[in-house]
């Protein structure tokens, strides 16, 4: 009886839980930006071999966020995060002019996975501080395709 009551509480009192998938192409800034959402510093990071798992709470939400490595050879594997994912976190590094195309390429695969069509999108365009504004457009621009709602703040 008391496990039913302390379900029902929890349904509507508890905290909820939320699996996110933090990708992009190797280093974009996934785990610096894990870390400073974890801890609320950033920290010195190595590239991820695998991937890097922390939960974040925020207010009555609980965040299981999964940083998995960019890593050309660790690509193939993202699909295998997919499965139950409530949302995802597309890291870009802003200042990769040369791989933009592929961190299209990638993002448009993600997002056309059968397992991803219900999930929450944020692409998160990282090192914006060492770049001009008018390259932040361009990076937005060339990533989103028809049909996906982009709102700039």
């Amino acid at each position: 009886m008391g496990q039913a009551f302390r379900k029902l509480f929890d349904a509507f009192f508890g905290n909820k839980e939320m699996r996110v998938v933090m990708l992009g192409l190797d280093a974009a800034g996934k785990t610096t930006i894990l870390y400073k959402l974890h801890i609320g510093e950033v920290l010195s990071t190595v590239p991820t071999i695998g991937f890097n798992v922390e939960k974040v709470q925020y207010k009555n939400v609980v965040f299981t966020v999964w940083d998995v490595g960019g890593q050309e050879k660790l690509r193939p594997l993202w699909r295998h995060y997919f499965n139950n994912t409530d949302a995802l976190i597309y890291v870009v590094d802003s200042l990769d002019r040369d791989r933009i195309g592929r961190a299209r390429a990638e993002f448009q695969a993600i997002i056309n996975d059968p397992f991803m069509l219900n999930s929450v999108l944020l692409v998160f365009a990282n090192k914006q501080d060492m770049v001009c504004l008018s390259w932040f457009l361009l990076v937005s621009r060339a990533l989103v395709q028809d049909g996906v709602v982009c709102v700039e703040y």
